[in-house]
């Protein structure tokens, strides 16, 4: 009786913690304004976390700590809507909203009297919250419309999306829209991480914000700082408002956050004018918006206008136009990218363009310059391609200066001096020299991946702090690193010098494809660089081939043939080989014992669940690859094998439930020939 009476009390505790920490939740994030300091919020958290650590069975889905989950196996599963998401028209201007008016009235007949909503259009991701009995158990992207992606574990991450509505009469059954986005201030710190790290930026919020949903795990997702604004129901169990300005203030009673500066609207010429004094103060919003969505607010009109296939016949999207501005193109320079691609870049006079200081914009390509005609001197009219980057629309013929010459590309990379090409049939020229400086550090980067040499603890860091002071200029140098070296890095003691030291020890004799493919070849990936190597079993013997010796060998195309050829006719990168092999660098493989004949896998899928003990799921994937099969991340009724290995997950159910074969590390390396 007292464990029972112990049960109930520790249940009935979790319980107040679980509503008062979402109450809390749902005033600092949704209302802006917080009832308890952190600390106060940190020590219920952690009441509520103890108690769910000491009796697992107590947690519950609607939880806070159960925000960042586990994640996800692999992949995303579709997900079908019960309302379907549509897209809307777009209007470009006050005229194209007076028609919409006119489409609205003759669709309800003479005489009718229509309000709007107007509500500002963020610039971000449309999902699906489906609620059971108010709690939250599905979330999806929009997809096409009827069908999207099952992001649940994602969604469950963003804190202003209730895990448990607000209200103890929430209708049984709910699927909420809403649009997922990233605020100004966290796009630009994550852009400035991922360059700190040699990632490439996002190029505006919007990209940032559906790279971050579509994470196969959630605690990335939770690192982003997203948010969400609610703007209507797809579905409900229970009868709803009559009006669509009503149906807003019944979400913001459930608990959801609304858009902000939402207005109704007598009609069209005042919807119109809160149109237009958007497009002016859109700048001090501290978030991304493309124009304002005017809905028509009567429920039972938009239910006689209905829809087009696409979209509502009572709703429009009035698109803000790109801010244009004129400036000067003071030069025209060139950088080069981690592929080598050279890229021209205008140098302008500063300009203010939709809030931001613009100096420099890219060209792209010489074909871009040479069709925009683009030369130094000139007056141009510059915008941000999608209120982001800065791009050149065009040239202001008439105010060109005399004696402007057209642009060339330069004949050598302006970081190293070496050549540059452009092949026959692309439209970028890039510098062919594997040692030049501006592309170094993502070349060593890739080179020392797991997919590659595979050398651990050779991250990005490291890299930079090694190049900084000039102890390596290029992939050969890192075989003749010394432990005095690698002590004058920041952090680095003799336990994580030893391991660095064994890594790159254990790299000299990795099999000749992970060098093929290390090196960074263009056109050639993991596959390709596995079958060179089965055919060609030395670097001496590859760059001793000719294009037509390539192309006869199975998988290899003609341009994968001349990017090889090309690469090892290259000077620098002849200097480079060499010092791979002064550094011990294994540049041929073994014969090998002769081993049970491969399956071809042409058309089976096979799955991947669990850990492997020979393999990591990547060389897994290119085995069955090369073998002619596919890896998808999801089993269904088209799935021929589950790879299972130890501590499967719920594939493995689903498979047996199906019928799919299921097959062990050991029948899959006979299968294999491994």
């Amino acid at each position: 009786m007292a464990e029972e009476k112990l049960a109930a009390g520790l249940s009935a505790e979790a319980g107040r913690l679980r509503d008062l920490l979402n109450l809390h939740i749902y005033r600092y994030y949704v209302l802006d304004s917080p009832l308890v300091s952190d600390a106060e919020y940190d020590e219920l958290y952690r009441k509520l976390l103890q108690i769910e650590d000491s009796h697992p069975e107590l947690v519950t889905g609607d939880s806070p700590t159960q925000r960042v989950g586990p994640p996800p196996a692999a992949g995303f599963t579709p997900v079908r809507h019960r309302g379907r998401m549509m897209s809307l028209d777009n209007a470009f201007s006050h005229e194209e909203l007076a028609a919409f008016d006119e489409r609205v009235h003759k669709g309800l007949g003479a005489g009718a009297e229509v309000a709007y909503v107007c509500e500002l259009k963020m610039d971000g991701i449309a999902v699906a919250l489906t609620y059971q009995d108010g709690i939250l158990t599905k979330g999806a992207t929009r997809g096409d419309g009827e069908v999207g992606e099952d992001i649940t574990a994602n969604l469950r991450t963003v804190p202003v999306i209730p895990l448990k509505l607000m209200s103890e009469n929430a209708p049984a059954q709910m699927e909420v829209i809403g649009e997922v986005y990233m605020p100004e201030a966290s796009f630009l710190h994550l852009n400035e991480e991922r360059l700190d790290k040699g990632e490439p930026p996002f190029a505006n919020p919007r990209n940032a914000a559906a790279g971050s949903l579509r994470q196969l795990d959630p605690a990335v997702t939770a690192r982003r700082n997203l948010s969400m604004v609610t703007f209507g129901v797809a579905y409900s169990s229970e009868p709803g408002p009559a009006r669509h300005w009503e149906v807003l203030l019944q979400l913001a009673r459930l608990g959801f956050r609304l858009g902000e500066h939402s207005v109704t609207a007598r009609d069209i010429d005042e919807a119109a004018a809160f149109c237009a004094e958007w497009q002016d103060k859109r700048r001090t919003l501290p978030y991304e918006i493309d124009g304002v969505v005017v809905k028509v607010d009567s429920l039972d009109q938009q239910q006689t206008l209905g829809a087009t296939s696409k979209s509502p016949r009572w709703a429009i999207a009035y698109k803000f136009p790109p801010e244009e501005k004129t400036t000067t193109v003071a030069d025209i320079m060139v950088s080069v990218g981690r592929t080598g691609a050279i890229t021209p870049v205008a140098v302008l006079e500063p300009v203010l363009v939709a809030g931001s200081t613009i100096t420099h914009a890219t060209l792209h390509n010489a074909d871009e310059v040479a069709r925009k005609d683009v030369r130094v001197g000139d007056r141009v009219i510059v915008r941000k391609a999608g209120d982001v980057i800065p791009e050149i629309v065009g040239v202001v013929a008439d105010a060109r200066p005399q004696g402007a010459r057209p642009w060339k590309m330069p004949a050598k990379c302006p970081a190293c001096h070496s050549r540059v090409e452009r092949q026959e049939g692309e439209v970028v020229t890039r510098c062919t020299n594997i040692a030049c400086p501006a592309q170094t550090f993502e070349r060593i980067i890739h080179f020392a991946g797991r997919g590659a040499m595979d050398i651990d603890g050779l991250g990005s860091v490291t890299v930079m702090q090694l190049l900084e002071k000039e102890f390596i200029k290029h992939v050969g140098d890192i075989f003749s690193l010394q432990r005095e070296q690698i002590a004058q890095l920041p952090g680095y003691k003799e336990k994580s010098i030893d391991n660095l030291m064994c890594a790159i020890d254990a790299a000299r004799d990795r099999p000749l494809w992970r060098l093929v493919y290390g090196l960074g070849i263009r056109h050639v990936g993991s596959y390709v660089a596995r079958v060179i190597a089965g055919r060609f079993p030395s670097i001496e013997a590859l760059a001793a081939m000719t294009v037509d010796e390539l192309e006869a060998v199975e998988d290899v195309g003609p341009r994968i043939a001349e990017s090889v050829v090309y690469f090892f006719g290259v000077e620098e990168n002849g200097r480079v080989l060499q010092k791979l092999r002064s550094g011990g660098v294994r540049i041929e493989d073994r014969p090998k014992a002769a081993a049970a004949p491969a399956l071809r896998l042409d058309g089976k899928t096979f799955v991947l669940t669990g850990a492997l003990a020979d393999f990591t799921r990547e060389e897994a994937s290119e085995i069955i690859e090369s073998l002619g099969g596919r890896v998808s991340g999801s089993v269904s009724g088209k799935t021929d094998y589950v790879l299972a290995g130890a501590d499967p997950g719920s594939k493995l159910d689903k498979a047996r439930d199906l019928g799919v074969q299921v097959i062990d590390e050991k029948q899959f390396k006979r299968m294999a020939g491994a």
